[in-house]
């Protein structure tokens, strides 16, 4: 069913101009940028805001000295000259993803190389926390990014990451416009899983985005950047962290009420309406004309789609979390819904379903699908060498206790 859009009254209406105003004043004051570069889409060129995630302003940050303690800091097994690093593949606020080889067995990984004192400066020790504790957990998804280890210097921080080199979902829909019903069901099913098992986890995802959502040489998905995600969720508990990005923020999260696990549902909407139409369900040039659209404006769906594909949509984008698709019994609601009647899950978690596009690299080394923005980037000295921890600041050593994991010796 469509859904149902009603003229707001004038003091309604006022008071959703003043919280636009003020939400926009606030995030232009306290963006922290996801990573995502600007980016366009033939009607978006020139036009594209960043693509940002935005502070919890319900929390106090912590200072400086409130430092996160994740245990032991040092990992003994592991450091910078460890590896050959070959090429820059990505790019975010706190650092850069390189493309390594570790030197011992010439295997490939996605080393995220992340500067301290940016972190410090931003007050984002939280973050990178929330990150790492998330990594830990995914190792048992197929579609979960898998974290191998972690090791920190007294400058950078490390993490090893799998090495995934299909392109973001976003490089491939900003070079096709937009996705046949096909191939976008079967990106949402895989994204889907993942989302479900992260909320049997009690972990919330809050920034679903196409740049998020990798393929593998295979053409599976893999979902990355586990900043934003929030732990302990347990079943209709709520948050109220003002976080995510502009064009997938969910109605609740901008009305800064209470929220639950249907905000990634909603968000999960968003990107398969823009696998579909190639532009968000809500997307306007104008930030506070778009806050507005997705408080008020009615989902228009427009071409020749799918009942199932449009009821779904519907389902997944409406504005009332409590009626959203996903409300009831979680994933269970999605996977059972006849847009996915089509696949198979258990094949498609064992990966037994081929996927509709393959990225057709031809080994480790094709850099075709990344951006030469980032492969043509020098890769800085100061990224391979291996300084002595014990001369770093106390401050910035301190508030990474434990950040280093190793799960066995025999793993290096």
């Amino acid at each position: 069913m469509p859904i149902a859009w009603m003229e707001p009254s004038s003091s309604a209406l006022g008071k959703t101009k003043e919280f636009i105003k003020h939400g926009r004043e606030r995030i232009g004051q306290t963006i922290k940028a996801s990573g995502s570069r600007l980016c366009s889409y033939a009607e978006r060129v020139a036009i594209l805001m960043d693509r940002s995630r935005t502070s919890d302003s319900t929390t106090q940050p912590p200072t400086p000295a409130d430092n996160i303690n994740l245990g032991p800091s040092a990992n003994p097994n592991a450091k910078p000259t460890d590896f050959d690093f070959l090429k820059v593949i990505g790019k975010g606020s706190f650092g850069k993803v390189l493309l390594a080889k570790r030197k011992c067995d010439g295997t490939f990984y996605a080393v995220k190389v992340l500067h301290k004192k940016t972190i410090l400066k931003k007050k984002e020790q939280n973050h990178i926390m929330a990150e790492r504790n998330v990594l830990l957990k995914n190792v048992k998804h197929p579609f979960l990014v898998g974290l191998h280890y972690s090791f920190q210097t007294s400058e950078k921080l490390y993490f090893v990451l799998d090495y995934v080199n299909g392109g973001e979902l976003f490089f491939h829909l900003q070079r096709e416009r937009c996705f046949r019903e096909p191939r976008a069901r079967f990106y949402a099913a895989e994204v889907a899983s993942a989302i479900g098992y992260l909320h049997s986890l009690n972990i919330i995802y809050r920034d679903l985005k196409p740049e998020n959502i990798l393929l593998d040489c295979q053409g599976h998905v893999v979902l990355t950047d586990f900043g934003l995600c929030k732990e302990g969720m347990e079943e209709e508990e709520t948050t109220s962290t003002f976080c995510g990005t502009p064009e997938y923020l969910a109605p609740e999260v901008l009305k800064k009420q209470p929220y639950d696990r249907t905000v990634d549902w909603w968000c999960l909407g968003a990107v398969l309406y823009e696998m579909l139409f190639g532009l968000p369900p809500f997307y306007s040039r104008d930030v506070s004309q778009m806050y507005d659209n997705i408080l008020h404006k009615q989902l228009q769906i427009q071409g020749s789609k799918t009942v199932a594909a449009c009821d779904i949509l519907h389902g997944l984008l409406h504005k009332d979390q409590k009626r959203r698709l996903g409300a009831k019994t979680d994933f269970l609601e999605i996977k059972n819904h006849v847009f996915f009647s089509p696949i198979n899950w258990d094949d498609l978690y064992h990966k037994r379903i081929t996927p509709p596009f393959n990225p057709n690299v031809a080994g480790p080394a094709d850099l075709r699908h990344f951006d030469p923005e980032f492969t043509q980037e020098a890769i800085s000295a100061s990224i391979t060498h291996t300084p002595d921890l014990a001369a770093s600041s106390s401050s910035a050593s301190d508030a990474f206790l434990g950040f280093s994991y190793a799960p066995t010796e025999e793993d290096f």
